[in-house]
């Protein structure tokens, strides 16, 4: 059976300028004419073209497919290894441009509204894990805490983000010294920096009331992202998140008005 090129474009999905394309340059030349001069393809046909097809959905070039189809000492398992290595490393790049996209999109939904380089001038050396803000974002939507979190976030200026950033830096080193000095996290040292942590996130973000502190340090201990945002990977102890998390257990235990859950 002999199928006519609009025929062949329809069922193969291609157009019919790219058949006429394929036969002028010798890559597919259909066996048969019509009496009226019109090409006709017969299975023979079809099958090279699927080939064609299948090279090309894989990005390889006429000129090559051709070469590959037409030359018998062609080595079509080579120029497939080949193609597959390119492929693989461009999905590699491709998957590299996925997170820096994600990681583009979670610095903006922390609602920083600071430039590159007044990040960098703020935070520095840094690295925070912004999943966990974007997690935190999406998990407490609806808190108005969580709400508010973020607006005064996004309104803090260069100088807000320098003594928050500052404010938070000597607290780190005070934490890091009572705990190498091995302060008990029931100790009125500890329970003081666990309260001071508390009055930072209500200064600077949201009221902290000391069951949500409860919560918030729970997840130092469950997720390293959380704990991160409070001491960066590099000033860790072994030890240190779940010290810090008995401390504010402790202190909000002791804050009138407050028992332990």
């Amino acid at each position: 059976m002999r199928y006519s090129v609009r025929q062949v474009a329809d069922f193969a999905g291609v157009s019919v300028r790219t058949l006429h394309h394929y036969d002028r340059t010798g890559l597919l030349t259909p066996q048969g004419r019509s009496r009226a001069g019109y090409r006709l393809y017969d299975d023979a046909d079809l099958a090279r073209l699927q080939q064609i097809l299948f090279y090309r959905a894989l990005g390889f070039p006429l000129d090559e497919i051709a070469a590959v189809l037409t030359d018998p000492q062609a080595n079509a398992l080579d120029r497939l290894r080949a193609r597959q290595r390119q492929l693989t490393e461009e999905i590699a790049r491709l998957q590299r441009l996925v997170e820096v996209a994600e990681r583009a999109i979670e610095v903006q939904q922390t609602g920083v509204s600071l430039t590159p380089e007044e990040r960098f001038d703020v935070f520095g050396g840094i690295a925070f894990d912004l999943s966990y803000a974007t997690e935190a974002r999406l998990k407490w939507a609806d808190s108005p805490g969580q709400r508010e979190a973020m607006a005064r976030a996004g309104s803090h200026s260069k100088e807000d983000w320098r003594r928050l950033m500052a404010e938070a830096a000597d607290w780190r080193t005070a934490l890091l010294d009572a705990f190498d000095a091995g302060e008990p996290a029931d100790g009125e040292r500890a329970m003081d920096l666990a309260e001071e942590h508390r009055r930072h996130i209500t200064r600077w973000f949201t009221d902290c009331p000391p069951a949500m502190h409860r919560r918030v340090a729970d997840d130092f201990v469950a997720d390293p992202r959380a704990f991160a945002l409070v001491v960066p990977v590099a000033e860790q102890r072994p030890g240190l998140a779940a010290y810090l998390c008995e401390a504010v257990h402790h202190n909000a235990a002791r804050v009138p008005g407050e028992e332990h859950p």
